[in-house]
């Protein structure tokens, strides 16, 4: 990790301490953001970035009705999109664990074919910040088949009585070596952390803090590109991650339902996780065994225990993430596949969730994944006109560029970088040569493989 990137959460977050500068920052770019959703808003429902498509639907002779239900969930989701920004003026972190009355504390590292990158990952919980008589380091090698456990070894023994070795003589998944370690720790509190990820020195005692909430069962933690500075894919990944967890998971906290406590980064209420562990590692889907996506399935049991999931905005870790396209897409079929599976189950367990939490979760999940279908619709009906009316692609590209310049104004607010840029090319990215993994991974929801083991 860069030295540059150390405390790079802690420092974003010291609202208490910005200048009037970094305010004034802060009050510009609120005020940028609703003003382009106005804009936003009036534009859609006068018809203006609508037109071409609306038009083209008409001479295409679709009924009236299904031309009105398309500009209603514009509308609803520009709607949404107003009202996670207004949510998310509202996050504030909590407060991290006090050192001299912080909760004992489980850390569950599982790894696979990981190499030398695991011992980083360990020595970076061991030189976190946090009492060494209330923490203990589970590392669980997933049978791996290189020297995963000779760095793990070697971690032991710098460790010495703090860092326990567990070793699979077969691969048994993820899901399997997490389960080991559920069981076998003694904290109140398990933190679990991807092998080939780091946390910076104030993340434990920031991911431990909401559990002096008993209504707190899972806390999410922010994750950072480690690899960010390896390659266009990685730079686009940064700005999404930033979007993605300090925005959507900000938004999500602020009504005690965060959907996913990512594997990179998570803590969970040790008696919580026991009392849903033999139904999480049992668990199937279709008929098949569910061998990936455990990070969501288990926020979705917590959340079904009435639970509260929270997002820490002050908790951060740096993953490692793909370089290549074909790597890029598989991480990414993997999360839709647990999407599609998750936001079923969900769909019931919502109903269990206090009423403003409901009430919240039913339009946030009704409204986007309506939006996923009336996209994919739309998108048909732009590619038969554009064989037609090829002027209506430049209106397409124009949309996305529009819509990356909105979320951008989200990501300055978050980092006042000029990485923003990166953020407008994964717009069209992910338009261009990602839009298949979403409907590919609901045809093949069913299948099993973990695509990267």
């Amino acid at each position: 990790m860069r030295r540059e990137d150390v405390g790079l959460g802690v420092r974003e977050n010291a609202a208490a301490l910005a200048s009037p500068e970094e305010a004034a920052w802060d009050w510009t770019l609120k005020a940028a953001i609703l003003l382009a959703l106005t804009l936003l808003i009036y534009g859609t429902a006068a018809g203006h970035f609508l037109q071409p498509l609306l038009r083209e639907a008409e001479l295409r002779h679709w009924p009236r009705f299904l031309r009105a239900a398309g500009l209603f969930w514009a509308l609803l989701g520009i709607g949404l999109m107003l009202l996670r920004t207004l949510l998310w003026f509202r996050y504030r972190p909590h407060p991290a664990a006090p050192m001299g009355d912080a909760p004992r504390l489980t850390v569950i590292i599982p790894a696979y074919n990981e190499g030398a990158m695991v011992a980083h990952s360990i020595d970076s919980v061991a030189a976190a910040c946090y009492p060494a008589d209330r923490l203990e380091i589970l590392v669980v090698d997933d049978g791996s088949r290189d020297d995963t456990w000779t760095h793990i070894e070697a971690a032991s023994r710098r460790h010495e009585g703090r860092v326990t070795a567990i070793r699979f003589e077969r691969n048994r998944g993820k899901r399997a070596a997490l389960a080991e370690g559920f069981r076998r720790a003694r904290g109140e509190v398990v933190l679990t952390i991807d092998s080939d990820s780091v946390i910076e020195p104030n993340t434990l005692l920031a991911m431990t803090g909401p559990f002096r909430n008993p209504r707190v069962g899972a806390v999410a933690g922010r994750v950072h590109v480690y690899n960010r500075d390896q390659g266009l894919i990685p730079r686009m990944l940064h700005v999404r991650f930033t979007l993605t967890f300090d925005v959507l998971r900000a938004v999500q906290s602020t009504y005690g339902t965060v959907y996913c406590c990512p594997g990179a980064l998570a803590a969970y209420r040790t008696a919580v996780v026991r009392t849903v562990l033999a139904r999480w590692v049992d668990q199937t889907f279709l008929g098949s065994a569910c061998t990936f996506g455990e990070d969501r399935s288990l926020t979705n049991y917590i959340l079904a225990e009435r639970y509260d999931a929270v997002y820490q905005r002050t908790g951060v870790v740096h993953t490692l993430v793909p370089v290549t396209y074909a790597r890029l897409c598989k991480m990414f079929l993997r999360w839709d596949r647990s999407y599609v599976r998750e936001e079923l189950r969900f769909a019931r367990i919502l109903w269990s969730r206090p009423w403003p939490a409901r009430a919240l979760s039913l339009v946030d999940a009704g409204v986007t994944n309506g939006a996923y279908l009336m996209g994919y619709s739309s998108l048909v009906l732009l590619l038969s006109a554009a064989t037609v009316h090829p002027i209506l692609l430049l209106h397409v590209l124009a949309g996305i560029g529009l819509m990356s310049a909105l979320n951008m104004l989200y990501f300055l607010r978050t980092e006042r970088s000029w990485r923003f840029v990166y953020g407008i090319v994964y717009g069209y990215y992910s338009a261009l040569v990602l839009f298949w993994i979403l409907p590919y991974a609901a045809i093949t929801v069913r299948a099993r493989s973990w695509l990267t083991r």
